[in-house]
């Protein structure tokens, strides 16, 4: 016996828009199925004495949509080895929505099952009529139920199906109100073709969930942004921006930078958005963070114009690094604390370096343009993974008093400037062994004394006196009552 299931299509509206073939399919079919009595043309049907049954016991007893559709698929297969020919029908278009249909189309061909999917209007074609819309020029159509912000282009003309209630409403908001300002205006659009019943109500974004208005055939319609500045925050429209920065049109400055004059920009940006993070600002984080992405940009668009890669590259990179250093995450691997990550990050990486040519020593691998304070740190640290350390604190303390020893007997600038070297190199292993990051915490000195210095220079303009004329023994009180102040902030 040949099994099949015949998927049709009711249509977007009630009877007048019932297309001719599936009302021919269902007037000759023995067993037929609809998902639910709920659409506007079933009430005629009934009245034509057509004899059908319907699966919305299923949604009375099941809760999540998701388990509702596949109980219909799983007893729509069923049905199907036991009798020749179903006839399933469904709201609008079988290929529109339908998730149904989809899980049919994965299981079907499993249990040797033949399925024939006819037409059926969709409601997208009364949509593009009452809305104005001309797909041509870009449309999308997203589900309310699984809207993530990512899948949205506002640059593009967008239906949002499926907002059946208040609850999916406002998850559709939030995910909006990501990318469009909260008073954009939107469609809310119900029982699209059905003449005593439509609706479309325009609304600003931020109003949406306090509408009473929705049901199962509601959707969202968004209209193309026409002001560029609503495409700020979208990362093509920034890559554009880089774009025509360098280019002929452009910016003569940006248009004549390589990756030689720019590096002084990279690091200086990293230090003021460090600076940004100790000073607890959130503004000037957000701020720094975007002139440490513009030195990105600028890389990767340099890169693109002589054709070697682009930020896609970059991204593509990184992507597969954090996925393949991740194999807790992404993979079988197992790690249970923050030291076992670690430990694999170190073990993964140590086999992605053994792959490269030139390496001899465990020092080749410390990235060449650190700042001199961080690669003394990183080379302490690579020592020590080898086992070439000191056991305790104490004795690197102790190390630190033999190297002052030896700078108080050094007589020679040579041999002075060879003990200060030795002195700021062993601090470096000193903070190591205290788990401290040695260029952070010079930094945080450096603002310290910036801070109480500059005290010392408001002290002096408020007595009249330059600071050069004033004794240290006044100097030295003010910077002991700077700290005092300090710590008194710091306790509040």
């Amino acid at each position: 016996m040949k099994r099949k299931i015949t998927i049709v299509g009711l249509g977007f509206g009630d009877e007048t828009a019932l297309p001719i073939g599936t009302l021919a399919v269902l007037n000759h079919g023995d067993m037929i199925w609809l998902r639910t009595e709920n659409h506007p043309v079933v009430k005629w049907l009934r009245q034509k004495e057509m004899n059908f049954h319907t699966f919305d016991h299923v949604y009375e007893s099941l809760s999540d949509f998701d388990l509702v559709y596949q109980e219909i698929v799983t007893r729509l297969l069923e049905l199907a080895e036991m009798h020749e020919n179903i006839v399933y029908a469904v709201p609008g278009h079988p290929m529109v929505a339908e998730r149904t249909v989809k899980l049919l189309k994965e299981l079907a061909p499993k249990r040797e099952i033949e399925l024939d999917i006819r037409g059926g209007g969709s409601f997208l074609d009364i949509a593009f009529a009452r809305l104005g819309i001309d797909p041509i020029e870009g449309f999308m159509m997203l589900d309310g139920n699984d809207l993530k912000t990512e899948m949205i282009n506002p640059r593009l003309h967008i239906l949002i199906s499926q907002v059946y209630d208040r609850l999916v409403a406002s998850d559709v908001k939030l995910a909006l109100m990501e990318i469009y300002p909260d008073d954009y205006e939107i469609k809310v659009v119900t029982d699209l073709g059905i003449a005593d019943t439509e609706m479309i109500r325009s609304v600003p974004l931020y109003q949406l969930d306090r509408l009473h208005i929705f049901n199962d055939l509601t959707s969202i319609y968004i209209s193309p942004v026409r002001e560029e500045k609503v495409l700020y925050r979208r990362f093509d429209y920034l890559e554009n921006v880089i774009a025509f920065l360098r280019s002929p049109e452009g910016c003569p400055w940006d248009r004549k930078q390589t990756h030689e004059t720019l590096l002084p920009y990279l690091i200086e940006e990293a230090y003021e958005f460090i600076e940004a993070v100790h000073n607890d600002d959130v503004e000037a984080m957000a701020d720094e963070l975007g002139d440490v992405l513009l030195q990105v940009m600028l890389h990767s668009q340099i890169a693109k114009e002589d054709g070697i890669f682009d930020i896609y590259e970059v991204i593509k990179c990184l992507t597969e690094k954090m996925i393949r250093r991740h194999p807790h995450v992404f993979g079988q691997a197992s790690a249970e604390t923050a030291e076992d990550v670690k430990y694999n990050w170190e073990e993964i990486k140590k086999q992605e370096q053994g792959q490269e040519i030139g390496k001899t020593s465990i020092l080749d691998e410390i990235t060449k343009g650190l700042p001199v304070l961080l690669h003394a740190y990183e080379q302490h640290k690579k020592a020590a993974k080898v086992g070439f350390d000191w056991e305790k604190k104490e004795d690197v303390l102790m190390k630190v008093a033999e190297e002052l020893d030896e700078l108080r007997l050094a007589k020679t600038k040579f041999e002075q400037e060879e003990e200060i070297g030795d002195l700021l190199f062993i601090m470096t292993s000193v903070a190591r062994m205290y788990e401290v990051n040695p260029e952070i915490a010079l930094f945080k000195a450096t603002q310290k004394f910036a801070r109480r210095f500059r005290y010392l220079e408001e002290k002096a303009r408020h007595i009249g006196k330059d600071m050069e004329k004033i004794g240290m023994n006044q100097l030295d009180a003010w910077w002991d009552e700077s700290k005092r102040i300090e710590k008194e902030q710091n306790k509040e």
